[in-house]
């Protein structure tokens, strides 16, 4: 490579200890749930309706405003593929199918109490801040495939057989969690500024893992 091509070659970001970071607070996030089997069944109904609270009708939005805010191609192309997915196998509509079969809908008091989370994250996508989303997303994403077994069975407890939204997104989301690492390469990589600090890059992952731990709470 010549000197003058070096100049424009992008920089090589490290994303391991940002993925290691993430995958240690899913970890956490995971281990702070109870077992399903000590939860009472209207504690089981609870988990599911606000689980469905946070998802239907915020995930597409908030992988809408991960593409409007990042800059590189290969980071639009992959937030695209997961937004086709979601919309083309009408992801929204399997959550439903899963909260209904379960006893799960959410009521005015789940949705209340998802609330203030929620307006916390709206905000920051709002922020179009392109690499923090994509960290939140990753976190999200990472999260939900691993949360796939336990809210199967705290549905099966419920008396629930309508598995399709567990089955799907415990294997569709691994390709999106590594997707979504490529597009946090590429975009670091454009972009070629400084690594946001810690309280920046991780701002939208806090604020999902506390919806989460709020959602879970018996």
């Amino acid at each position: 490579m010549s000197a003058a091509s070096s100049m424009f070659a992008p920089t090589q970001v490290p994303t391991a200890p940002i993925q290691a970071h993430i995958e240690q607070t899913i970890e956490e996030v995971l281990a702070s749930f109870s077992k399903p089997e000590g939860l009472t069944p209207e504690e089981r109904r609870g988990i599911i309706a606000r689980y469905s609270a946070v998802l239907e009708g915020n995930f597409i939005y908030w992988m809408t405003g991960a593409y409007i805010a990042v800059r590189s191609e290969q980071a639009r192309s992959i937030i695209m593929d997961n937004l086709h997915e979601e919309v083309r196998d009408a992801h929204p509509l399997m959550m439903r199918k899963f909260a209904v079969a379960a006893g799960a809908v959410p009521t005015d008091v789940d949705f209340m109490a998802m609330n203030e989370q929620l307006t916390h994250m709206r905000l920051f996508i709002g922020r179009l801040s392109g690499v923090p989303i994509l960290a939140s997303m990753a976190f999200f994403e990472g999260l939900i495939q691993k949360f796939m077994a336990y809210l199967a069975e705290l549905a099966a407890l419920q008396g629930s057989t309508e598995m399709e939204y567990t089955d799907v997104h415990g294997v569709c989301d691994v390709a999106h969690t590594a997707g979504l690492y490529k597009a946090l390469q590429a975009e670091l990589e454009l972009t070629n500024m400084p690594m946001p600090s810690d309280a920046a890059l991780y701002e939208g992952v806090n604020i999902l893992a506390r919806t989460i731990r709020r959602m879970a709470a018996a």
